[in-house]
């Protein structure tokens, strides 16, 4: 990542461990029901799309055709626990259910075991799925040990080892992705851990404006330290 980087990204990890405790997802691993869960709220946060996909669990239900056998009061109304425009996320709703069982015979997972470009080609004809969205389905699927890195937060990882994140959310998400590519072992479990521990640290400490007088890292952080000096050095 350059010559300012002083800490592994090993150690970040432990260190964030060590605050934070073993993190678990609280997104369901299927591929299918990850698209739904991430479609069920708005603005999308953990929060809103666990919300709305309870309401949709307990109203509805999750399967394909359970949610092609709704009417779309009945999804408007279970979408609307998870917050906004909840007529646009119905009708995105419906479309899922209906392209994975009218293109891939009712089993997403099934049909993302071929190539992975494959995979991520179909993923992202999903709404609301981009690259990160693509490669946080793999991994957390179990299908490939991708180094995903969380969509809100890719700036942690390049923060603390370069010192600024970049103004090209997609520089800055490849840079936090290589970082990982190349000091996480190719594991589906460590790339989890790695995966959480930084969406955690983003969402608690690490956000768009950090919070450097509370993060147990600040004192190995290029970014905490570049700050006192008004900006980081970037290598």
């Amino acid at each position: 990542m350059g010559a300012s980087s002083k800490i592994t990204v090993a150690e970040i990890l432990e260190q964030l461990e060590s605050v934070y405790g073993p993190q678990q997802p609280g997104w369901p691993a299927d591929p299918c029901q990850f698209v739904l869960w991430w479609n069920a709220g708005y603005p999308q946060s953990d929060a809103n799309c666990a919300r709305g996909w309870e309401s949709l669990s307990k109203s509805v239900g999750v399967r394909p055709e359970q949610i092609l056998a709704a009417s779309d009061a009945q999804l408007v109304r279970a979408a609307t626990a998870g917050g906004m425009v909840p007529e646009s996320r119905a009708a995105r709703l419906k479309e899922i259910a209906a392209r994975v069982v009218d293109e891939c015979g009712g089993n997403l997972r099934e049909r993302l075991s071929g190539s992975l470009a494959e995979a991520r080609k179909l993923l992202k004809k999903f709404p609301t799925i981009g690259d990160p969205g693509a490669d946080r389905i793999l991994l957390f699927a179990g299908i490939a040990p991708i180094a995903a890195v969380p969509s809100n937060c890719p700036h942690v990882l390049v923060r603390i080892l370069r010192g600024r994140e970049r103004e090209n959310y997609g520089v800055t998400y490849r840079e936090a992705q290589q970082a990982i590519e190349a000091q996480v072992p190719a594991s589906v479990e460590a790339r989890q851990r790695a995966f959480l521990l930084l969406k955690r640290h983003g969402q608690e400490v690490c956000k768009r404006k950090p919070a450097c007088d509370r993060c147990s890292l600040r004192e190995r952080c290029a970014y905490a330290s570049g700050s006192s000096r008004g900006r980081a050095t970037l290598a």
